[in-house]
């Protein structure tokens, strides 16, 4: 089974296979720099949209290359405001060989309202680089790591944000189909 994803970042390539593997075997994931079509630090609807924009445009790449995939996946990490709060969220979108499309969330978490401006001027990967040290957070275990002490990584929430895409791919009495 092979899918493409819209994103060159291992931790994201990585979430994406591990949510594959939980209904799949013989899983190979190939990620490809996606153009998201949103802002470096996608704000609310825009994460959804710039999730979309990768897996459209992985497959639009796969079609123009003659590259033959099962699936074509895009995911962004943005920062939403939900019932009057700020969280990260990272919005999934998968796409099929057949063209037929879902859309997952994984776990969000909390910003204070102290670091929503540096958020949207930096991007949440910055800033928690700059809170925490260290490398870059946002190419490896990503901020989250920090956050929560080390107990759930940047490919823990992509697995999960894809994992809930998958549902009405792999689930016949839950898809639109």
């Amino acid at each position: 089974m092979k899918a493409l994803i819209g994103t060159e970042n291992p931790g994201k390539i990585q979430g994406a296979k591990e949510a594959l593997e939980v209904y799949f075997e013989n899983v190979e994931v190939e990620g490809y720099k996606a153009d998201s079509g949103v802002g470096e630090q996608p704000i609310s609807v825009d994460t959804l949209k710039g999730a979309r924009n990768r897996a459209i445009n992985t497959k639009k790449y796969a079609e123009e290359n003659n590259i033959e995939a099962d699936f074509f996946m895009g995911i962004e990490s943005g920062l939403v405001n939900l019932f009057g709060l700020w969280f990260i969220a990272n919005a999934a979108v998968v796409i099929d060989k057949n063209g037929y499309e879902s859309e997952g969330f994984g776990p969000i978490f909390p910003v204070p309202n102290k670091y929503c401006n540096d958020v949207m001027a930096k991007g949440f990967g910055q800033v928690m680089t700059d809170l925490f040290g260290g490398e870059d957070l946002g190419k490896s275990v990503g901020g989250v790591d920090g956050l929560t002490n080390h107990s759930i990584s940047r490919i823990a929430i992509t697995k999960e944000a894809f994992i809930m895409a998958l549902t009405q791919h792999t689930n016949e009495v839950w898809n639109d189909k």
